[in-house]
């Protein structure tokens, strides 16, 4: 919900029992408030209480009272019971009123009034009271219920203290109306501890409160009663007060638009329509609209500018995706036309087809039609986007949709992709609001699978099979087995990588020699044939991860790393959007050396990723003091620059090129020289992406990730060396920005999926991006070029912000530039 936007219930539309909670009674109970003066001279008896609670409506009693149970354990008294009354939301009015009275039965027969408080159930703004609410007693007294009660549960204005003001916002904080902040949270409830502690001592604990919690909705709830509205509006004084009116017909369709609408798209008017040609204006507003980037939601004007055209669009493929956004598909006979329409369109590109996958679209026909579009794509395309189509699958209308059957038939032609649909929607039966869907993409891809292989000429080679895929999951499973035994063992790093190598030795020989090969997870095409004990082992980490060497059947050796106990999904998408971007610049014939590595989450805690021989930057500067020096030992050259060869130094500077680019256009956070790896021909990348669409855990983050020390090895700012750097980073800006559409659809297929990023607020997480990749979308090119150069000029000379990642290793090692506004839309005016 935006900050525009008040979504709200009405209390004559919940036809649900008044529920609340007692917690507990908070103060000092002392033997004169709950005896009788005839029981005062008899010895004190332990207090047995109980919370009597009474709805009053108009100052009548309405209903029955109901009672808790009694409570004896001393103080602090704590029911924590749930009280639901006989009377629903929708009987409540503006005066209905909660009365709570506390009795005390110890003093014999007659029970003894503790203290009784009234509270209304809607505030001043005519809202339902929700979430805990602190009642002071008024000792001695029956709650009262009347209209104008005696007994208010509300401490007057002229006695609340900074203690009451700060029980207020703890209030609005459980109902999740202040942000969370972990660390700052801790700090503001201990201090208020010693607040309360001090307020207590200040007024020598004579106050008696009872604490209740009020069930909460999902949005506000407003009151509204029954039939007639009996709520008599204030008069309008000469005062300048703001009046507060309650529509609750707000974001309701307005019925005469909506019979307008319907007489401009009158199916009557389909011949004329047909030979409409728009004017000059009208084509320029409709060109800017094909301009939109996919996120965008259309005026209900551009809406029907676009069906008024929609004939003469038909030639225009852009124009497809937004002539479909305009179809009231409520509407059978213009759903039916659309459809009609859409299929003597200009056939679209892959890149538009996707769009047609999202959440956006709902039609089967649509859907279909995308399908078919993408079966023009070959399958290195394909494989592309072949996680984010498993994800499209949430939004399909059934669980053996067209989308499903395409990816199964095109994964048996190759096993890659097999492999790869496998894991992904395997990965994905956990999700409970999906299980049976995408557990009907896996039964029906084991069964074609099956099929396949009985059908084959050699009887049913298992090598290109499903068993093949299926002995994957149980080569994980035993690698999550030696993950806990490993992680048991007492001691330091050494004497887990002993425990290792003799587990693989073993009792889980059987490892080191497969009885048959079994394909990579990670590359399908490649057979392994075993672990080799003597080259695997454990990295110095928290969670253990395993380094495994694995035997290939032509005789190589393919390295691995195993994780448990981290999600690896986010990584996993990060680096494939990596790899894309990678193959869209190589398209362009443009190679910055990239290092897309391959990572595979096998579940929600475990997965596995390709073990690149590499040193981080921390590393490489506290043992070689600069990346030169590092550089230099792998590639020495007298003659060239800095004492490198020019390939090499041309391979880093490509390379920084490129991931500076990506992780702003990803929005990558949590960046530090620890997660900057460089290998050893030159090849700078990045690893760790638990940040990303603009999250970072520190504040004020540099949106373009470059620091000192990479600016260092190319010769400085004012060397031609880094004036290169600058000129490829602006020739990866814009050949990425020409598929700025490409990369907002395959974001927005991931909408539904549960990557922490993009889960905990998936509209919010692409749309914060879209901006910036709106901006990528402009046609005039050569004013980014401009903009950019000018944004690296300006941090080459300064490196004033610090680096804000963490993991210090050194004084100057954590300066990165801060670079303002990159993809700001002022800024190119102001250029």
């Amino acid at each position: 919900m935006t900050g525009n936007e008040f979504r709200f219930f009405l209390s004559c539309d919940i036809n649900l029992p008044l529920t609340f909670r007692i917690e507990k009674l908070e103060g000092h109970l002392s033997s004169t408030n709950t005896s009788s003066p005839a029981d005062r001279g008899v010895e004190d008896k332990k207090p047995e209480l109980y919370v009597e609670c009474a709805l009053y409506i108009d100052g009548a009693p309405f209903g029955l009272p109901m009672r808790t149970r009694l409570e004896s354990s001393g103080p602090p008294f704590c029911w924590g019971e749930l009280i639901t009354l006989s009377t629903k939301y929708r009987d409540l009015t503006a005066n209905s009123q909660l009365a709570v009275t506390v009795w005390d039965v110890s003093c014999g027969k007659n029970e003894g009034v503790v203290g009784g408080a009234t509270i209304r159930l809607f505030n001043v703004k005519k809202q339902l009271r929700t979430g805990k609410h602190k009642l002071r007693l008024w000792q001695g007294k029956e709650a009262d219920g009347s209209i104008h009660s005696t007994t208010p549960g509300k401490v007057p204005k002229e006695e609340r203290g900074e203690l009451e003001r700060l029980e207020k916002l703890v209030n609005k904080y459980e109902r999740g109306l202040i942000q969370r902040v972990d660390w700052l949270d801790r700090l503001a409830f201990k201090a208020m501890e010693k607040i309360k502690d001090l307020e207590s001592s200040k007024n020598g604990s004579s106050h008696l409160y009872v604490i209740i919690d009020f069930c909460s909705f999902e949005h506000r709830v407003v009151l509204q009663e029954s039939g007639p509205n009996l709520l008599i509006p204030a008069s309008i004084t000469s005062t300048n007060e703001l009046v507060t009116v309650w529509d609750p017909e707000v974001g309701k369709i307005n019925p005469s638009e909506h019979k307008q609408l319907k007489l401009a798209r009158s199916l009557n008017r389909g011949i004329i329509d047909r030979d409409l040609k728009p004017s000059s204006n009208e084509r320029k507003s409709i060109q800017r609209i094909l301009k939109y980037p996919p996120t965008r939601t259309l005026s209900g004007d551009e809406r029907q500018l676009l069906w008024k055209f929609r004939f003469s669009l038909m030639s225009e493929k852009r124009a497809l995706t937004k002539f479909l956004r305009c179809v009231e598909w409520s509407d059978l006979q213009e759903a039916k036309q659309a459809i009609e329409l859409m299929g003597r369109w200009e056939m679209i590109d892959v890149c538009d087809a996707l769009e047609l996958l999202s959440p956006v679209f709902e039609s089967e026909e649509v859907r279909a039609h995308a399908v078919r579009v993408l079966e023009r794509a070959d399958d290195e395309e394909l494989q592309c986007y072949l996680l984010h189509l498993v994800q499209a699958l949430r939004f399909e209308r059934s669980d053996k949709s067209c989308l499903s059957q395409f990816l199964v038939q095109r994964s048996l032609s190759n096993i890659e992709i097999a492999s790869f649909l496998r894991w992904y929607v395997a990965v994905e039966l956990r999700d409970p609001a999906y299980a049976k869907r995408f557990y009907s993409t896996y039964e029906m891809l084991e069964e074609n699978m099956i099929k396949l292989g009985m059908g084959a000429r050699d009887g049913g080679d298992v090598f290109r099979l499903w068993q093949s895929l299926v002995r994957q999951t149980e080569l994980t499973a035993q690698l999550c087995s030696i993950t806990r035994d490993v992680r048991n063992v007492r001691g330091g790093t050494q004497k887990k990588i002993e425990k290792l190598r003799r587990l693989l030795s073993g009792l889980l020989s059987e490892l080191t020699y497969f009885e048959e090969p079994i394909r990579s997870p990670l590359a399908p095409t490649v057979l392994i044939t075993g672990i080799i004990p003597s080259d695997s082992s454990i990295f110095k980490s928290a969670l253990h991860p395993l380094r495994l060497a694995f035997r290939t059947s032509d005789g190589g050796c393919l390295k691995i790393i195993f994780k448990k106990g981290d999600d690896l999904r986010q990584d996993q998408l990060v680096v494939q959007m990596v790899s894309l971007m990678d193959r869209l610049l190589k398209l362009e014939n443009l190679d910055l050396h990239l290092t897309p590595y391959r990572v595979l989450a096998t579940g929600h805690d475990e997965g596995m990723m390709e073990f690149i021989p590499s040193k981080t930057l921390a590393q490489i500067l506290s043992e070689h003091r600069s990346i030169t020096s590092y550089l230099q030992k792998f590639h020495p050259d007298e003659e060239g620059p800095f004492g490198i060869t020019a390939t090499c130094l041309e391979t880093f500077i490509k390379s920084c090129a490129g991931y500076s680019v990506i992780t702003y256009i990803l929005g990558i956070g949590d960046r530090h020289l620890d997660n900057l790896l460089l290998r050893d021909d030159g090849r700078l990348f990045h690893v760790d992406f638990g940040f990303i669409l603009g999250r970072d855990p520190k504040p004020f983050p540099p949106p373009m990730k470059l620091c000192k020390e990479m600016v260092e090895a190319m010769g400085g700012a004012e060397s031609q060396y880094y004036t290169r750097f600058k000129s490829y980073c602006c020739e990866a800006y814009n050949i990425l920005r020409k598929s700025s559409n490409l990369i907002l659809n395959l974001f927005h297929l991931m909408a539904g999926s549960n990557i922490p990023d993009i889960a905990s607020d998936p509209e919010k997480g692409i749309l914060k991006r879209s901006f910036g990749w709106t901006w990528m979308m402009k046609s005039v090119y050569i004013s980014s070029r401009i903009l950019l150069t000018r944004v690296l000029a300006r941090c080459s000379h300064k490196w004033l912000r610090p680096f804000t990642g963490g993991h210090s290793t050194g004084d100057d090692h954590q300066s990165f530039t801060g670079c303002k506004g990159l993809l700001d839309r002022q800024t190119d005016i102001e250029l």
